[in-house]
Formats: C-alpha cells, sequence, structure tokens
C-alpha cells in the first residue's frame, strides 16, 4: 500500500448503532436490513461496545435465546480506536494482531465511523489495481534477461504459479478472514479473502 493511504481516505461515516439493552434478535435483524458485520454498542455518542456476526455466533454456539439476551450481555468491551490520520497499513497491522475485524474511528472526542476489514482489503486492491506493476522475479522477462531465480514457492514454471495472487493481475496485500494475518497476496476463496496458508488447508 501507499505511503500512505489513511484511515480518513477509506472512512465512511455510516454506521449502525444500538444500545446496550437493545436484544441481540433485534440487533441481529438490523445488521441484516443494514448489511453490516457488526454493530457500534453506544451511549449517547460514546462507544461501548461492538457486537459482531463472530460474537453472535458465539451465542449460538452456546446455545443462548437471541430474543431474551441484550446486546450488552454480548458486546465485546472495550473497542479499539483510531484516529482519521492512521495510516491503512497501521490499520491492518493492528487488526491482524488484535484479531479483530472492526476498528472505531474517533477524533477529538467525537465518533466518525467504523473501519472494517473489508474496507481495508478493498482500499489495498484498489490501491494495488492503480500502481504500475513490473513482472515478478522468475518470469519471462527476467529469464530473457538471464535471470531465474523464481521466488521461494513460485518455482512452478507454470505461468499462474509465477504470477503473484494465483495469476491474477495484480497482488492484493490485506488481512486475510481466515485466520487474522497480514498477508501480501489475498485471494477470493468461498466468499472469502485468504492468504495463501489458507487456501492450503
Amino acid at each position: 500500500m501507499e505511503s500512505e493511504l489513511s484511515v480518513r481516505d477509506i472512512l465512511t461515516n455510516e454506521y449502525v448503532g444500538v444500545s446496550e439493552s437493545d436484544t441481540v434478535l433485534g440487533a441481529v435483524r438490523l445488521m441484516r436490513e443494514e448489511r453490516s458485520s457488526c454493530v457500534l454498542v453506544v451511549r449517547g455518542t460514546d462507544p461501548v461496545g461492538i457486537m459482531t456476526e463472530w460474537d453472535v455466533l458465539g451465542l449460538v454456539a452456546d446455545e443462548t435465546a437471541p430474543a431474551e439476551t441484550t446486546v450488552g450481555e454480548t458486546m465485546t468491551t472495550p473497542v479499539i480506536t483510531v484516529g482519521p490520520d492512521r495510516s491503512v497499513t497501521d490499520v491492518a497491522t493492528m487488526m491482524g494482531r488484535q484479531n479483530v475485524r472492526n476498528i472505531v474511528v474517533e477524533e477529538n472526542g467525537d465518533l466518525l465511523g467504523v473501519v472494517t476489514q473489508r474496507d481495508v482489503i478493498a482500499a489495498a486492491g484498489s490501491f494495488q489495481g492503480t500502481v504500475a506493476t513490473t513482472p515478478p522475479m522468475g518470469t519471462a522477462v527476467d529469464r530473457e534477461r538471464g535471470v531465474d531465480d523464481a521466488p521461494i514457492g513460485m518455482e512452478n514454471s507454470s505461468d499462474d504459479a509465477l504470477r503473484p495472487n494465483g495469476g491474477d493481475e495484480f497482488s492484493t496485500q490485506g488481512v486475510c478472514e481466515a485466520c487474522g494475518s497480514l498477508a501480501d497476496a489475498l485471494r477470493d476463496v468461498n466468499g472469502q479473502l485468504v492468504c495463501p496458508d489458507c487456501r492450503a488447508v
């Protein structure tokens, strides 16, 4: 990614907000309606927690009734916050280290929105698509120049094996949706953007 796309560059100010006293069932219905992977739990304008689809899955796994459980009982707290001028690279690294998919953006105590893992991945993909790329080492172009040391793991002679991201035109750096690690080459597998290690599983 560039030095540097900032959170402000990719942030949309819309987020789905609920209160601690709302039921999980009501919040899930709102998530589906808004096509959101999380809801931000607010007290007034202060973010006090976040409830994600993973929190809801945990509730289901515990066989807890969502209509009788409040968001406050299910949410993850405290929320992780960053300022809008933080770089997208920093946020991606933070998501991987903290094992989270959503980070709240605040400035001078004002809630600006939520940056999701998908926002970060989309930003990385958009940026990669606009950058002029050079062929990776080990391609036919390098062999014509007399250079034939393909990167480790790319020794296969097929064209797809010698290009990043499994043969796609551009590699996409971002956070793997399966393991949460920052990877240089994400690829869509069954609707998830995953790293090479997770594709091999």
